[in-house]
């Protein structure tokens, strides 16, 4: 049953009955269609009490972090961009299906570093992060990393779902209601193969190549060819485009191809199945280990 506008409206009078039951909140704000609204609720209810709080990490494209910044700033909510450390562990380099259970707990690791001065200043600060109903309905690594170090999620646990929240951040007047989903750069990369800054970096500008061209949903997919063991690397960039969109994509290729080639690619793709949110997690096993081979979500 679809949902309704009163539902909506419903579910978000009592976002707010819930944001006031805390003193002060931290929400992990990464400018994406979920945090964003949740910010701006909690701005809403709890005024100079709520902190919105960035992860600065090469996985974040850095429009994003620009876009979190404006959106603070316009609306006078505090903000800190704090450095994370996942890049300093191994296990989220090897990028071996657990990779969002180790960049979570690294963000919550810093946020829970911030709120240990902020309690000392000024009482107790809950932690918060976007996730939502959606997201509820398998195993998620960055959930468990999020559950061990006591966030809360309470757009999940109002059962918000996206469309419910596209439907209120419209009526809220936000700029992200109908923003694509926008996963970390890490998730562009096949699980097995490491994550690399220098590989994220050419992720980044391959994906802002198609942007500008016209295509807002897409994914510049990260492929190393040839032997691991070879001295040289060489890059496959295979691109993902709405089935839509893909006339339009190789009408362009003239164009998009040597931007592409350019940022340090041998061969450049375009996969004719279109755009799958999700594309490298069906190669994940369903079936064996979960616990340790699920991604979160939206690759």
């Amino acid at each position: 049953m679809p949902t309704t506008t009163t539902d909506a409206t419903t579910k978000e009078d009592r976002l707010r009955d819930t944001l006031r039951a805390w003193s002060q909140v931290m929400v992990a704000f990464s400018a994406g269609v979920d945090s964003t609204y949740l910010l701006d609720v909690a701005r809403e209810v709890l005024g100079e009490r709520v902190t919105a709080v960035t992860a600065d990490s090469p996985s974040l494209a850095r429009t994003s972090l620009a876009e979190a910044e404006a959106f603070c700033r316009e609306r006078g909510i505090r903000h800190l961009v704090v450095p994370t450390d996942e890049f300093e562990q191994e296990e989220y380099l090897a990028n071996d299906g657990r990779r969002c259970y180790h960049c979570k707990a690294a963000l919550l690791r810093a946020m829970n570093g911030l709120a240990a001065a902020t309690r000392r200043e000024r009482g107790e600060v809950a932690l918060l992060i976007g996730a939502i109903a959606d997201d509820l309905g398998d195993y998620r690594p960055g959930m468990q990393a999020a559950r061990e170090a006591g966030a809360r999620w309470p757009l999940a646990d109002l059962g918000f779902s996206k469309v419910d929240v596209r439907e209120r951040s419209r009526a809220r007047d936000l700029p992200t209601w109908n923003r694509a989903a926008e996963p970390c750069l890490s998730s562009r990369v096949p699980y097995g193969e490491r994550v690399t800054v220098a590989g994220l970096r050419m992720i980044e500008q391959a994906e802002q190549v198609l942007k500008d061209r016209g295509f807002p949903v897409c994914r510049a997919r990260h492929h190393r060819v040839g032997d691991e063991r070879s001295a040289t690397k060489n890059f496959l960039c295979r691109i993902e485009v709405p089935k839509a969109d893909l006339p339009r994509l190789v009408a362009l290729t003239d164009s998009v191809v040597p931007a592409i080639r350019a940022l340090g690619y041998a061969n450049v793709t375009i996969d004719l199945a279109g755009f799958t949110s999700g594309g490298f997690n069906a190669l994940l096993s369903k079936t064996s280990d979960i616990g340790h081979r699920t991604s979160d979500k939206h690759q």
